[in-house]
This record gives C-alpha cells, structure tokens and sequence, in this order.
C-alpha cells in the first residue's frame, strides 16, 4: 500500500495493483459452453512447471504458461483469442470490485476471530477469563453444540469480494493501476478486478 494526495490536499490511502499484460487465452460462447466469458491469464512461469494439457492450452493463444488463469464476463466489445490487454481498459476514477484471498491468520482464539471481550470487568473473582469463550451451551437439553457455535478455530484465508473501491492513477507504461483503500491478500498475492461500467 501507499498513498497520495487529492486536489484538495487530502492525504488518500492507496493499494498497488499491477493489472496486465493479460492474454485471452479462450473465449466461451452460447453454442459451445452455455455461457459467455473470455478467459485472462497473468504472469509468466516456467514450461516445467506447467502440465502438459496446459502447456497446450496456453499454445493455442500464442503465448507462454501462465501462472493465473480466471474468466470474465460483461465484457463490452468483443475480443479476439490471444490477444494481449493492458491497462488501458480501465478509466481513472471509475469503480472496480476486487476479489482475492484473505491473509490467513492460523487458529485464533475467540477474542480475535469474533470480537468477544471477556468478562465484563473483571472483578469478584473472576480470574484469566477476559479471552476465554465462556458457556458453550446447555446440558441435557439438547445435548450437543448448535451448529455455527462461535468458537475458535482456523481464521483468514478465504474468497473476499471488496466493492466499488476507486480508480485513483493509472500508470500505463508500467501496467499499474492505484485504486483507493485495502485489497485482500498479502503483497505479490493475485486478485481478480472486475469493472461493470
């Protein structure tokens, strides 16, 4: 992340996503699939480590393996197999969606996965019960634990989809775009940016 100052001086928290060059490595149409969708790859790797059925795949379009693959719908005008899309299909100051995976945090307690804060202040002899998960449920009735029980367990490292965050710069010699706020995932992690205007 970075950031950078608007017109008006105000200082803009900001995410750098670097958004091609991106090959259409398969079109999907009505007849043949059912559905309509281009498919994008991005980012180079090596023939050894790619399958031999993708090594295929990636040949069709005249290009090299690819390290992430993923369709799109809603594209407006129509686009040609193995052809190359950069940034420039994207407007400074519209709004995107991005979807990636979330940093994953291991197994967490109950006061950081959910929020609980113990009780309330500690005092007539409560002891080291300010992270603890408390009461789980009753007894004989109904004898189990619901299911959905807010407890702790594995936390992070799930699909998250980020709505309408802007399109502040866009940097085309170096296929940057700056986009205003967080996206999920760590550094050099892939996301997936659809664009519906």
């Amino acid at each position: 992340m970075t950031s950078v100052y608007d017109e008006n001086g105000k200082n803009i928290p900001c995410t750098v996503i670097q958004a091609g060059p991106c090959v259409v490595t398969q079109i999907r149409t009505k007849e043949k699939d059912g559905y309509e969708a281009i498919q994008l790859a991005f980012d180079d790797k090596k023939e050894k480590h790619t399958t031999r059925a993708m090594q295929g795949h990636f040949k069709k379009a005249n290009t090299t393996p690819k390290r992430y693959v993923a369709e799109f719908t809603r594209f407006e005008e129509k686009k040609k197999h193995g052809e190359v899309l950069t940034v420039d299909v994207f407007i400074e100051g519209e709004y995107i969606d991005v979807v990636g995976i979330s940093k994953g945090k291991g197994f967490q307690g109950v006061v950081k996965r959910h929020g609980f804060r113990g009780v309330n202040d500690a005092t007539h002899g409560q002891h080291n019960r300010m992270r603890a998960p408390g009461s789980i449920g009753a007894s004989s009735y109904p004898s189990r634990v619901f299911k959905g029980m807010r407890m702790a367990g594995r936390m992070g490292g799930n699909r998250v989809k980020l709505i309408n965050l802007q399109v502040v710069k866009i940097i085309p010699e170096e296929n940057v775009i700056i986009v205003k706020g967080a996206v999920p995932g760590p550094n050099n992690s892939y996301v997936k940016i659809e664009r519906w205007s």
